[in-house]
């Protein structure tokens, strides 16, 4: 019975999220309290009953209830307690519960922590978050039930794809929902807006939180998969410009833009509908992302789904729901006059550069990601747009915008003086000259755009140190000034300077580690030695060892430096018997200053083994610069005024307006 109660909690829900969707918009309209009011009852009760689903699912999961479809088709009785667990969304239609549970529990946290909010403002924001989920309850229901049974039952189910069974895949998921899911609240407060047809800097200091939280949780998703794809996958690389790992990216630029054209809102009255706009599309591009991802158009380990039915169902929900959104925003964004002035020279100009730059950005992914499934589509052609495209056209948006991280936060605001600015930067742009020059002296190897990339790095570095010094006027003011300036700083600065460092340390990292990796691919004998990049390799031989539910054969490498052995490496080649699959289990022994790798292939003990061995410098740098950057972003979010709700004052003076407006 407890799939039946699963099933039957999603159908309570669908019927509350159509009363959320509808009730609480006509008595917004209308002025009717109670219908107004009904939409945070709604909103929890929601995340009540969904909460109680998955935990359905997870109950038919943990027991091997192989009368569920669902757990039959991708559990195992042999399977690891954890794996069981993580199997709830390593498919298809537990991943869609898993979306659909984060969905609602955002909309219920709306309702808990928005109480300073206006109350139409809220029941509107609760209203459009109740319509999306109206559209995946009834993609769940209809097409993905997670609760359908099977008859007869099998005795033992097919298990999960080996791939997934890491514990990588246990975090990796939720993370990247959260940011997918996430950044609804700000498409739902955009849609709030267009609606009362008002934008003011107490709506973006409302929707800055919900969005820097949504990036949070996707920066750290998209760390963790490209992590996992270094480790996992054996090929050496962290990152392919995969279709669906672009379909996690593109949400994150154009939410990056959001955060940044939000604080413009916020501070100068200024960019409202292009802020509108980021919201939507940001959005649009998570929706995008789930439709690459279950409609079948994609052949990857990340896709779940290849009924076209489902397909059609996310194409039609997503054109409503993007089509729908650009129609209210092509009739009611003029109305969104923007109220401060400033020059182009400015720290406004300088976030207008960063939204342009990024919006590019965002193009050039979307564009190199759709148009091989647009030709497939209309002539049946195939082509194939891999990393040449994407470095030659990524790489030289993003420079300029790297370049202009260091010099926007030390111009003023409304009008700056860039000569003053980069004069304060004379010490940034040594270190950087510094770096190069180092770099060349250890490395002289390197093609310019590598050279590029490390002055970039250096030099973000040093800009983001050089603002964070002025602000505490670091050697300028005696050191206890420089202390108080330092318990006083607000930690929304904090958060910036931390994540601008984040990003210079990923840019090293990229740079530094796809420039002068050593790799060597060869057939070895145990016994035999091979010199890559400062260490020695010494192939002990192959053994068989068992794991919980699987075989393998596991090789052993001998790390040595100056004839010493300094570390041991055991990667290996995994055979699971349910699923039938065959995995690379990658042997790393990771450091700050360079990654030893090791994969064993195939082979035998009188032909020798292929194996392919890397020395990877400063890869760990990508990350950690990842997490220095989500750091950077909880900073922030801890600042008493960037967190969820307005202060109270501007609460009420937001209140006051919005009635005015209304009458």
């Amino acid at each position: 019975m407890i799939a039946e109660w699963g099933h039957f909690a999603l159908i309570l829900t669908l019927a509350l999220a159509v009363a959320q969707s509808s009730l609480p918009l006509i008595g917004a309209a209308r002025g009717i309290p109670q219908w107004i009011n009904m939409a945070p009852t709604a909103a929890i009760g929601q995340g009540l009953l969904v909460s109680f689903a998955f935990g359905c699912l997870t109950y038919a999961y943990v027991t091997s209830d192989f009368s569920v479809a669902n757990v039959a088709e991708n559990s195992h009785t042999l399977k690891p307690m954890l794996y069981k667990i993580t199997g709830v969304w390593g498919n298809h239609e537990g991943s869609l519960l898993l979306w659909l549970l984060i969905l609602v529990l955002f909309g219920a946290a709306v309702a808990i922590f928005g109480r300073q909010l206006p109350d139409t403002l809220r029941a509107r924001v609760l209203a459009v978050q109740g319509m999306v989920g109206v559209g995946f309850l009834l993609f769940i229901l209809l097409t993905s039930n997670p609760f359908d049974r099977i008859i007869p039952m099998p005795v033992e189910g097919k298990g999960l794809n080996p791939l997934l069974q890491d514990p990588g895949l246990a975090f990796h998921p939720p993370f990247l929902y959260l940011g997918y899911v996430g950044f609804s609240v700000a498409f739902s407060f955009a849609i709030a807006a267009l609606i009362e047809g008002r934008v003011d800097p107490a709506w973006a200091r409302w929707v800055r939180p919900w969005t820097l939280t949504a990036w949070i949780f996707l920066t750290i998703g998209i760390a963790m998969g490209s992590w996992w794809a270094y480790y996992e996958l054996g090929w050496g690389g962290w990152w392919f410009w995969d279709p669906v790992e672009n379909a996690s990216f593109m949400p994150w630029l154009a939410g990056t833009a959001l955060l940044h054209s939000a604080i413009v809102v916020e501070k100068r009255e200024a960019l409202k509908s292009w802020t509108v706009l980021l919201a939507i599309v940001t959005f649009s591009l998570s929706l995008l992302g789930t439709f690459l991802v279950r409609s079948g158009v994609l052949n990857s380990v990340h896709a779940f789904a290849t009924d076209p039915a489902r397909g059609l169902f996310i194409l039609l929900f997503l054109c409503a729901t993007v089509g729908g959104s650009l129609t209210l925003y092509a009739w009611r964004a003029p109305k969104l006059s923007a109220v401060g002035l400033f020059a182009p020279v400015s720290r406004e100009g300088a976030l207008v550069l960063n939204n342009m730059l990024l919006a590019v950005a965002t193009g050039a992914v979307l564009l190199g990601t759709l148009y091989p499934l647009a030709l497939d589509a209309i002539s049946g052609q195939k082509v194939s747009v891999g990393p040449a495209y994407f470095n030659s056209v990524f790489v030289p948006i993003m420079a300029p915008l790297c370049a202009a991280i260091a010099v926007g936060p030390l111009l003023a605001w409304k009008r700056g003086d860039l000569s003053a600015v980069l004069t304060r930067l004379k010490a940034a742009g040594l270190l950087a000259i510094v770096g190069l020059l180092l770099a060349l002296w250890l490395r002289g190897d390197g093609a310019w755009l590598s050279l590029l990339g490390l002055c970039l790095g250096f030099w973000l570095i040093a800009g983001s140190l050089t603002e964070w010094a002025s602000r505490l006027k670091l050697f300028a003011a005696p050191i206890g000034e420089s202390l108080s300036r330092a318990r006083n700083l607000p930690r929304s600065a904090w958060g910036m300077t931390v994540a601008h460092l984040g990003v210079g340390l990923l840019i090293l990292g990229i740079t530094v580690s796809e420039t002068w990796q050593i790799e060597k691919q060869l057939v070895m004998q145990p016994g035999q030695s091979v010199q890559v990049g400062p260490v020695e390799y010494r192939f002990i031989g192959v053994q068989t060892v068992r794991g919980p539910n699987y075989t393998a054969l596991q090789g052993r490498f001998e790390l040595l430096r100056n004839g010493r052995v300094v570390d041991i490496l055991a990667p290996s080649q995994r055979r699971y018997p349910q699923p039938p699959m065959e995995t690379t289990e990658a042997a790393i022994r990771p450091s700050l200053v360079a990654d030893l790798y090791a994969v064993v292939g195939e082979g035998d003990a009188q032909r020798g083994w292929a194996v392919r061995l890397y020395w990877k410098p400063m890869v760990s740098w990508i990350w950690l610069g990842s997490l220095v950057m989500a750091f950077g972003g909880v900073l922030s979010l801890s600042d008493r005024r960037h967190r969820v709700g307005a202060p109270r004052k501007a609460a009420a003076k937001s209140a006051k307006a919005h009635t005015a407006a209304a009458e």
